[in-house]
């Protein structure tokens, strides 16, 4: 599992400019998907957030409670530094397995992707998806489309649509998991476009 070590693999990576997972901008899918959103008030998280460009589209568009969690400090300066006025306490420094909270929304973006591909990483992270969720709760995301290459194989780790499901499928019902036909043209064909409902 995670330990110290990634926090500062992770904050190397910020200072060296090493970050090609970062767009620049919220990703497209995900903005649409925003824009349909009417409840401001929902407890949203966003976990291996990076520079966090989700974060800030759903705080300037007046989400109130959207929580950002990521293993390196780095980041979270980074976005308090773009916005000041987000709240400090919603910038979450932790290991996102050992994280505790309920949220309604959690938003997968390139954090699945960016640790070892285990069965034991990959089984734990729906399973800790699952335990955040309040009942009603859905995550929403994106994961990588292509063969995931064990041996030698780098960042991001991808899989295939029905690998992901063998993960997720004990512990979410599935309301859309597709090809995702508006990425940005650098990932189109090469994204699936998630809404998991957490199971009763």
């Amino acid at each position: 599992m995670i330990d110290k070590s990634d926090g500062q693999f992770w904050t190397d990576r910020y200072l060296t400019g090493s970050t090609g997972w970062d767009i620049g901008a919220a990703s497209t899918p995900l903005v649409k998907y925003f824009d349909q959103l009417d409840n401001k008030d929902s407890r949203i998280l966003i976990p291996g957030a990076g520079n966090a460009h989700e974060a800030e589209y759903l705080f300037k568009k007046g989400f109130t409670n959207v929580h950002v969690l990521d293993i390196s400090e780095q980041p979270l300066a980074s976005l308090k530094k773009r916005v000041p006025e987000f709240p400090t306490d919603h910038l979450i420094n932790a290991d996102f397995f050992k994280h505790e909270g309920k949220y309604d929304l959690i938003i997968e973006q390139t954090f699945f992707c960016s640790f070892e591909p285990s069965l034991e990483n990959r089984s734990k992270y729906a399973q800790k998806m699952y335990d955040l969720l309040d009942l009603g709760g859905k995550l929403i995301g994106l994961w990588f489309k292509h063969l995931l290459i064990k041996e030698g194989g780098s960042r991001p780790f991808g899989g295939s649509k029905e690998e992901y499901l063998g993960y997720l499928d004990p512990y979410f019902d599935v309301i859309v998991f597709d090809d995702c036909y508006n990425s940005i043209k650098p990932r189109l064909g090469n994204e699936l476009f998630g809404i998991f409902s957490k199971k009763k």
